[in-house]
């Protein structure tokens, strides 16, 4: 069949994929399936892409900011701190504390880059491992600001996930663990597979994410209704629509105040590293006049 070849390249169909196409094989609409897959590849490529972009700014940025802040007290500095010490005069605390830097710098920074290799390597090796990545994704959802947007594109994908397939006909079950596997968030994930317990001891969705503060109650109350009424492929199409405008208006919310934001830092940081040693010696300057 053609799901049992996908299912033979994993790293190119996911679960996701090959059980929707085997949904499709089964019910006899395998076109129809494969539109479903289009319009969620889509839909997703969309959500995720957008995300992304948003942070290239503010990450050239502050690598931007790096870079300069390290070139000037490795190269500038040290230059600039010769003349103001063979002046002879009262140094300012704010300019010693410059040259201090500047010094540390020049003497230890290859052994702060070993030290920064060492723990990426470390931090790289912790997130290979279950734990390491389930603890790193839990601190992405309580960074201020971005935690609510890693949120909101979790509950998008969970919510597209589970209309899609449950409209392919692909069990409850099989949906819930299916949508585990592709969230890409392992709190999400362990949410997920607690509410596949739930549901085969007979619960319904809607209480298995009410006990999960992580679920808004507003996306519990819909799925409940969607339940009641035998619709719940509609309402989850509707949160999944509702929470993909949510993250692109959060993007572009973010991505207007990081940019100023960001600016002012980079500005406030070179400028106070040039005026810590530029002052000292315009009165020397000014003393010799």
């Amino acid at each position: 069949s053609i799901s049992g070849a996908m299912a033979k390249q994993p790293r190119v169909f996911s679960d996701f994929y090959v059980n929707m196409v085997r949904a499709g094989e089964e019910s006899g609409q395998l076109t129809q399936t494969f539109t479903f897959l289009a319009e969620y590849l889509e839909r997703n490529y969309a959500l995720t892409s957008k995300t992304k972009n948003a942070l290239v700014y503010p990450a050239f940025i502050i690598t931007t900011f790096i870079s300069v802040m390290v070139l000037m007290l490795v190269k500038v500095i040290p230059q600039m701190a010769g003349i103001i010490e063979e002046s002879g005069q009262e140094i300012p605390f704010y300019t010693k504390i410059t040259i201090g830097l500047s010094d540390f710098f020049v003497n230890y920074g290859i052994f702060l880059l070993v030290l920064i290799l060492v723990a990426a390597f470390f931090i790289g090796k912790a997130l290979s491992t279950e734990s390491g990545r389930g603890k790193f994704d839990a601190i992405k959802l309580a960074i201020p600001g971005f935690g609510k947007l890693y949120r909101k594109i979790y509950l998008a994908r969970i919510a597209d996930n589970i209309n899609t397939m449950l409209t392919s006909g692909i069990p409850v079950v099989r949906t819930l663990e299916i949508s585990g596997d592709v969230v890409g968030n392992a709190v999400f994930k362990k949410i997920l597979y607690e509410a596949v317990d739930e549901v085969k001891g007979g619960n319904s969705i809607s209480n298995a994410f009410a006990k999960h503060e992580e679920i808004p109650t507003i996306m519990v109350q819909m799925i409940k209704v969607g339940e009641e009424t035998g619709s719940i492929g509609k309402i989850l199409k509707t949160l999944a629509r509702f929470y993909n405008k949510e993250v692109v208006d959060t993007v572009d919310t973010l991505i207007g105040l990081i940019e100023p934001v960001m600016i002012v830092f980079l500005g406030i940081g070179v400028g106070g590293l040039l005026m810590s040693v530029m002052v000292p010696i315009y009165n020397v300057a000014g003393g010799i006049g």
